[in-house]
């Protein structure tokens, strides 16, 4: 049976709240993105009264929050707004952007070439629909070395890319509050600076690591897939912590074959393919992809 008979209509999340569009189990995410953003105002307030033996900690786990971050709330987020008002998912996308470090709405324009080109390999030209393919950078048509692709990941985003690919397909309107966000992001940046400049110097490279870990994250929920195969686009994991508390990220596959599909309804998006017996065509890891070296095939 042809896995096209798996329809949007067929995974109905829970119905939705007076607040929340989709889901009231989005009220998890939300109480994420708002928490990761607290931690870092309280991280910056904390730094002057704790010893390096607690704050060298604190910045590793929040380096490990922004690719947490990233990868669940941040990601689910692109394609399915939370909230039925635009402007509480304007306030939302805000309070991400400040978290996670670059605009929220900016990484719904790079997403959205993501599952157009689902980490393709080259055409003839050496370009990749994917801005983020992990084979764009990569050799005789082979993903890059994982080591490159997460170091250097953090400055190859393109940006006048972004903007204009954003207009064609979506508004103005999402492109200004692009910018905007990513305006209040660099002043609130500037704003640490200004107030205490060592904290900063202690903050960036833990908020460079956690970029390192995302793109980590993304060279694992691909390495290895088949870009030339629907149900294989993506890699799967299917351990019940990490997907209870990455908001079901383990289901990469099945994300990339029916990617509007909202986040709770994974699991029985699974067990969909699995009826239909394409699941072994999914490569799948035993690991979290933020762990995905581990896996030893």
């Amino acid at each position: 049976m042809n896995t096209n008979t798996i329809k949007m209509s067929d995974f109905t999340p829970v119905k939705p709240s007076v607040i929340f569009a989709h889901s009231g189990w989005d009220i998890f995410p939300v109480m994420i993105g708002l928490s990761h953003l607290l931690f870092q105002i309280g991280l910056f307030f904390a730094f002057p009264h704790l010893p390096w033996l607690a704050l060298i900690p604190l910045g590793l786990l929040y380096a490990y929050c922004i690719a947490w971050n990233i990868e669940s709330v941040a990601h689910n987020f692109t394609h399915n707004n939370y909230f039925k008002s635009h402007a509480l998912n304007r306030a939302f996308s805000l309070v991400e952007s400040l978290a996670i470090g670059f605009s929220q709405q900016f990484y719904k324009g790079v997403h959205r070439r993501h599952h157009i080109g689902n980490s393709d390999r080259p055409d003839a030209d050496g370009n990749t629909r994917d801005w983020f393919s992990i084979y764009r950078y990569g050799k005789d048509g082979m993903a890059e070395s994982a080591w490159t692709y997460c170091l250097f990941g953090l400055f190859r985003g393109p940006s006048e890319e972004v903007y204009s690919d954003m207009e064609k397909v979506g508004s103005k309107d999402d492109v200004r509050w692009a910018k905007i966000e990513n305006y209040a992001q660099r002043g609130w940046f500037a704003l640490g600076f200004i107030i205490n400049w060592k904290f900063m110097l202690y903050f960036m490279p833990f908020y460079y690591l956690g970029h390192v870990f995302s793109m980590m994250v993304g060279y694992y929920e691909h390495y290895q897939a088949n870009p030339d195969l629907p149900i294989a686009w993506g890699v799967s994991t299917y351990g019940r912590l990490y997907n209870l508390f990455w908001l079901n990220n383990g289901y990469h596959a099945e994300h990339h074959y029916r990617p509007r599909i909202h986040w709770t309804q994974m699991r029985a998006l699974r067990d969909a393919i699995l009826q239909q017996d394409h699941a072994k065509d999914i490569h799948v890891i035993r690991h979290s992809h933020l762990l995905g070296f581990l896996d030893a095939r």
